[in-house]
């Protein structure tokens, strides 16, 4: 990165750009003959008492000490995608919530309170997208009482990465004492090329409904109750896939299982698991697939999904099939 002028290093931004995207340059450990540096590129989130706080796309702040800048510049948001479709943060942000819905919800301003049994943290955190009607310290009280009431954990779901983004409410987060607990990848891509796949669907059964079968493969709670159910049943059009086992083998459980939420030109994929025993045969593509081409039969051009950062497989499956990273989102829980 560039931060010169006539071959001089400057601080070009100043306490009047936060809430801006920056890139600066600051000495890593002691100055003089032989100091390192190190670069940082997030938006300005707080310029206060001498220390600069960044967030980058990690949703992580760095504070940094005004004295240890060398150079700093407001740089332009990330370029756009070169490849799939064109979406905002929230409407990506509202598209996933709908495919994923609470058992219970209550407004909060423009914040949303969500809770379902404790099944998943999508369905048990806030999402707060707008004003939630109070200083952001009033409001995270709020928050914790509305969990404390129902015996859950208070989580707060937030994105980075993206322009229109929330890497000032992070930094916010992070100064109240809530921490982040888990990030994932919010990728997207085109949905004719994965119904194109080169995949033997055959095998491949769909379904409106669950049934007992597909539940024991998806072991993502201790008991399947009613607010499983209908978190996993809620969106606009829902389809089940699943594959059926070897006979004889896991006493019905299937080789692998997926699903799929049509809504308008989306397509979301969730809960495609392939079983230990049955991996390297191309079921997940299969699964992925079948579903894909239910979605393109229902009109929808372009597909979601959802992946944490730390499960290579997944991303390798995914970035074969031509999705990339739109943002990243992350929960943060209350102290």
């Amino acid at each position: 990165m560039e931060f010169t002028i006539g071959g001089r290093l400057e601080v070009r931004m100043t306490p009047a750009d936060v809430g801006k995207r920056v890139s600066v340059r600051r000495v890593a450990d002691a100055p003089g003959e032989g100091a390192k540096f190190t670069d940082t590129v997030g938006v300005l989130t707080s310029w206060d008492d001498g220390v600069l706080s960044i967030t980058p796309k990690s949703g992580e702040s760095v504070r940094i000490a005004e004295s240890s800048l060398v150079a700093g510049k407001v740089v332009p948001a990330a370029p756009a995608r070169r490849r799939g479709p064109s979406a905002s943060f929230e409407e990506l942000t509202r598209v996933a919530a709908r495919a994923w819905q609470p058992v219970e919800s209550e407004p909060l301003g423009d914040w949303r309170l969500r809770a379902a049994g404790g099944f998943t943290r999508r369905a048990n955190s806030v999402l707060p997208l707008g004003d939630p009607g109070l200083p952001l310290g009033e409001a995270l009280g709020s928050v914790r009482r509305w969990y404390e009431e129902r015996g859950l954990p208070a989580y707060v779901q937030t994105g980075t990465g993206a322009e229109g983004a929330q890497e000032r409410l992070c930094a916010g987060l992070e100064e109240h004492g809530w921490r982040r607990e888990v990030s994932a990848e919010m990728r997207i891509g085109a949905l004719a090329p994965v119904g194109d796949l080169e995949a033997d669907v055959s095998a491949v059964r769909l379904s409106r409904s669950t049934d007992e079968a597909w539940l024991s493969r998806y072991q993502r709670f201790d008991t399947p109750g009613t607010h499983v159910l209908k978190v996993l049943g809620s969106g606009p059009s829902v389809w089940f896939a699943s594959v059926p086992g070897d006979v004889g083998a896991g006493g019905g459980v299937p080789a692998a299982i997926g699903r799929c939420v049509v809504d308008g030109r989306w397509a979301g994929f969730m809960a495609v698991e392939v079983g230990a025993e049955y991996r390297r045969r191309g079921l997940a593509t299969a699964v992925m697939t079948a579903l894909a081409r239910k979605a393109l039969d229902e009109g929808a051009s372009a597909a979601w999904l959802q992946v944490e950062a730390d499960n290579e497989g997944a991303r390798a499956l995914y970035d074969g099939m031509g999705f990339a990273t739109h943002h990243r989102y992350h929960h943060f829980r209350s102290a």
